[in-house]
């Protein structure tokens, strides 16, 4: 079964500011998270600060920076959308990358 990557974006509004926002938003993945199942094949970690490397070198000012990662089994790019609509991150105003990942023989 095809795997999808999931990048999670968003901006500073997300991160809870409180140990009971930090409990409600964890709460909220592990939900999440459950309900996807055995289709979650790894729920991945979140991600500190990012920086941008071009060619014209390294910079802090990261356009909608990524603020984790999971993966997971879905049937079709369709299927992967439809379980990530439910994600936190969706639901407090950021967004999730749908990207399948495609295996390459070496």
């Amino acid at each position: 079964m095809p795997q999808y990557l999931y990048i999670y974006r968003g901006d500073a509004s997300q991160v809870p500011s409180t140990p009971e926002d930090q409990e409600a938003a964890m709460k909220a993945w592990g939900d999440w998270m459950g309900g996807i199942g055995d289709k979650l094949v790894n729920p991945g970690e979140p991600v500190g600060t990012s920086k941008l490397v071009t060619g014209k070198g390294v910079t802090d000012q990261v356009p909608n920076p990524s603020f984790g990662f999971s993966i997971v089994e879905a049937a079709s790019i369709e299927e992967a959308c439809e379980m990530a609509k439910g994600n936190p991150m969706v639901k407090d105003g950021g967004g999730v990358e749908v990207a399948e990942i495609v295996p390459i023989s070496m």
